[in-house]
């Protein structure tokens, strides 16, 4: 039995069964992780979400900022942008059921044997392990009920900004959501900087890519994430692994098989879309 870790997805289907034919994927026996974002960007994501669903017990994911933004598009909460290419998702007959497959996957993964955490962006610096844990918790609960559409509706936004467990309500959930979904650059004193989108080299000081703040999330897990194909995979300190490669954008996918560290890629078989 193999661990095969993956980055974003982003509806690259072809690129998704080319790099799992690679290693003779068996979901008999085999199970992969997913750093979310599985929809959106690439030309299939009707076909991947089938598929991943397919699996079963095989396939451990979270979500993705994508992801939350397919079912708020579905909900009529926000608005479906071409460049997203979901109009097949959204018409397909078994649409409702695949999204609300979707809605119930967690937004967090701890492996305490494997000694894994998986989240989208990543963990803020100023949680532990156990605080993420809560704050994960209490998302997937809200995305899971009928109170699903008023938090869909109020997840959008950049504040609040910095965790205090004084938080509360919607306002808990959203930054929640940001840090584990859209995160990519926090201050300082570990407060999440929402606006700045810039390639690690080229980011304006004080900020700085989260994980090259000091961590209370530790504790001898490794940390793998998706979400900033800019950074190709690279520049992460040890225990921190990113797998997004940016197939959608003309990258390419990237896996990590577990037991042994060695990594496969496949590259986009599609031009990007616009």
């Amino acid at each position: 039995m193999s661990t095969y870790l993956i980055g974003d997805i982003h509806g690259c289907f072809t690129e998704l069964q080319a790099l799992l034919a690679q290693v003779s994927f068996n979901p008999q026996c085999d199970r992969i992780w997913l750093t979310g974002d599985l929809v959106a960007r690439g030309p299939n994501s009707l076909e991947v979400l089938r598929f991943v669903r397919s699996l079963g017990p095989a396939v451990r994911l979270v979500l993705g900022n994508h992801d939350l933004h397919l079912m708020a598009v579905y909900a009529g909460i926000s608005r479906n942008k071409p460049k997203d290419h979901l109009n097949e998702l959204l018409e397909a007959p078994d649409a409702d059921e695949l999204i609300n497959w979707l809605r119930c996957q967690p937004i967090l993964q701890v492996d305490d044997e494997l000694k894994l955490m998986m989240a989208h962006a990543g963990i803020t610096p100023q949680w532990d392990i156990e605080t993420a844990k809560i704050c994960a918790r209490e998302v997937e609960t809200v995305l899971r009920s009928n109170s699903h559409p008023l938090f869909l509706d109020t997840m959008y936004g950049d504040m609040p900004n910095n965790w205090t467990p004084a938080l509360s309500g919607l306002a808990r959930l959203r930054f929640s959501t940001n840090a584990l979904t859209r995160m990519r650059y926090c201050f300082p004193n570990g407060q999440l900087d929402m606006i700045c989108k810039d390639a690690p080299d080229t980011a304006p000081a004080p900020s700085k890519p989260w994980f090259e703040l000091p961590r209370l999330a530790d504790a001898g897990y490794t940390l793998i994430f998706g979400h900033w194909a800019s950074l190709v995979g690279k520049g992460t300190p040890e225990g921190i692994i990113g797998l997004d490669t940016g197939c959608c954008w003309g990258g390419k996918l990237t896996m990590l098989r577990w037991e042994d560290r060695r990594y496969f890629t496949q590259p986009a078989k599609t031009a990007p879309t616009v």
